[in-house]
């Protein structure tokens, strides 16, 4: 069963040296029922909200089968938000989701898929850089992605919670094909 392992929000904004000078990528997991509305996780913020957040990138999430992957990669833990993710899944290939499908999150959340993440400089910086020289190059070499969404109904959402596909549009591109230009 595809469920909810973690709901992540901006723990503290961090300075960065980026274009706005600070960063929301810090997100750790909440206790309890959080509220997702149209602009996101309660309690959470983006430093630039021309390239994250805003109505259709409301919510990012990331899988565990991924996380994973890197912590194996990169020999050390990859909590739920490290990447930046409001959503930490588990048992959905958050990766072969298709743009427009939907999914319900708990008892009345509904999400939308609208796009690919696409990282960034300020993500390498985060996770390390220069210690993890290469990273957005070798992060998007992976194809583990995952996708963000639109909030098509508010609800709120805790880790546990299943998730179920509620519809998949036939002839969508997966967000690895938006992502490699294909759509």
């Amino acid at each position: 069963m595809p469920r909810v392992l973690a709901v992540c929000a901006v723990h503290e904004l961090h300075p960065d040296a980026g274009p706005v000078g600070v960063t929301g990528i810090d997100k750790r997991p909440l206790d309890g029922p959080v509220r997702v509305g149209p602009y996101g996780v309660r309690a959470d913020v983006q430093a630039s909200r021309r390239h994250h957040g805003g109505l259709d990138k409301a919510v990012y999430a990331y899988a565990q089968e991924d996380a994973e992957f890197w912590e194996q990669e990169l020999g050390r833990a990859v909590p739920p938000g490290l990447f930046g993710e409001n959503l930490r899944t588990e048992g959905i290939d958050v990766n072969a989701v298709v743009v427009g499908e939907q999914w319900q999150v708990g008892e009345r959340l509904i999400l939308e898929v609208t796009s690919p993440r696409t990282p960034c400089a300020t993500f390498a910086r985060w996770l390390g850089a220069p210690h993890e020289r290469g990273w957005v190059k070798r992060f998007a070499d992976e194809r583990r992605l995952g996708p963000y969404f639109r909030v098509v109904r508010s609800g709120d959402a805790q880790a546990g919670d299943e998730i179920v596909v509620l519809s998949r549009p036939e002839a969508a591109p997966t967000i690895l094909d938006v992502f490699a230009g294909r759509s």
